[in-house]
């Protein structure tokens, strides 16, 4: 399954083709494998990264492994990270379809996918005539469905709703026990 990443400011799509379960872990190591190849790189001074994703899903707002996972990578990045859901029966309008996976399904329309390299080597070689570029890679690591996040982990996240839909808007900040720990 194809899980991306799409920067709007370089016009540049991400894609991580896991071959286990579709999950928030799944999901959450995307933007970490995002950020560590390419987002780091383009954007040395950023103290947020932005997310815009679909109400449901792996990535959805109510999902508790979800938050959880961002809290992780808030903390491993030490940057907040702003997550705007779309809502509900809105995903469609989220740029992502338009600007990158609706390129990648015109560009391996009618070829057959036999293989994860032939998936990868067709989602990668997308291009588009303004300049589009989508850089693609395989993930071969299992993530168990099922997993459960207590109330306990839901109450330790720094996390702060948007006056607006807080539901679907929120930041998820580094944890006060890992800010101490670096700046120590």
């Amino acid at each position: 399954m194809p899980y991306g990443i799409y920067d709007l400011a370089a016009n540049a799509g991400w894609v991580n083709v896991g071959v286990d379960n579709d999950t928030a872990a799944f999901a959450v190591q995307t933007i970490r494998r995002w950020w560590q190849e390419v987002g780091r790189v383009r954007y040395p001074l950023a103290r947020r990264l932005v997310i815009t994703a679909d109400g449901g899903g792996s990535n959805g707002s109510r999902v508790r492994l979800w938050k959880l996972e961002l809290q992780r990578l808030a903390d491993e990045l030490a940057i907040s990270i702003e997550v705007h859901h779309l809502p509900p029966g809105t995903s469609k309008c989220n740029k992502i379809e338009h600007r990158l996976f609706s390129f990648i399904t015109q560009n391996w329309r009618a070829k057959p996918l036999v293989s994860y390299r032939v998936i990868v080597e067709l989602i990668g070689a997308t291009t588009t005539e303004n300049g589009l570029t989508v850089r693609c890679e395989l993930d071969d690591k299992t993530y168990p469905t099922g997993t459960i996040v207590s109330d306990q982990e839901m109450q330790s996240l720094n996390i702060l709703r948007a006056d607006f839909h807080g539901e679907w808007n929120y930041t998820i900040a580094p944890s006060v026990t890992h800010v101490k720990a670096i700046d120590s």
